[in-house]
């Protein structure tokens, strides 16, 4: 059976060689770049993000990433964010007293996490969204990486979408599952088997 193909799109943000080699464990074609022809023809496309949203966006513009998503999502073609490139597909992050506009694919806004211990950084469980295909086969106390001080803590999209939460005091989304879009707040490539999992989940339904 042919590999699928898979996109890690380099727009200066992220961890572009973790997520290479824990997509290549699953048995994914791997590329990282940025061509916008490699992106839009590729199986499925990885948004990767690590950082402040607004220095991720100015990045993700500078190649035109947030028309590579738009075109995507509206062909019904699989894209996958993770962490800050799940963050950049709402309408707008808050930090530092910035606004920063998003790509827009969800309404919404990521927001500080009002905890008392930030960032949020280490193991948590989540409580996967029934019917989820990225938590298939994974149990409910297994547990994924996070490291990150900013979330969206409301949904405000489609109510058909599939909403998986965490809890850091308070709770937030740890990822969404909407038709071709779909987003990990925490990091499947640090997550060892269960982050293996799950990006297997995400390259089978490709």
């Amino acid at each position: 059976m042919t590999a699928k193909s898979v996109v890690v799109l380099d727009y200066g943000s992220g961890n572009l060689r973790s997520a290479q080699r824990a997509l290549q464990r699953v048995g994914a074609a791997v590329t990282v770049t940025a061509d916008a022809d490699a992106a839009a023809a590729a199986d499925g496309l990885v948004v990767p993000g690590v950082g402040a949203f607004a220095a991720c966006m100015a990045g993700l513009l500078s190649i035109n990433g947030d028309k590579i998503i738009a075109e995507r999502v509206l062909a019904g073609r699989p894209v996958l964010g993770v962490c800050v490139g799940m963050q950049i597909l709402f309408a707008h992050g808050i930090e530092f007293g910035v606004d920063a506009a998003g790509c827009g694919q969800w309404p919404g806004a990521v927001t500080r996490l009002d905890a008392a211990v930030i960032p949020h950084m280490g193991w948590n469980v989540v409580a996967a969204a029934p019917g989820s295909r990225l938590f298939r086969g994974l149990d409910a106390d297994t547990r994924f990486y996070f490291v990150h001080s900013y979330a969206a803590q409301r949904w405000e999209g489609r109510p058909e979408a599939l909403l998986t939460w965490a809890r850091h005091q308070v709770p937030f989304l740890a990822a969404v599952e909407d038709g071709p879009l779909a987003a990990t707040q925490f990091h499947p490539e640090k997550s060892g088997d269960a982050g293996a999992t799950l990006l297997a989940n995400w390259v089978d339904g490709l």
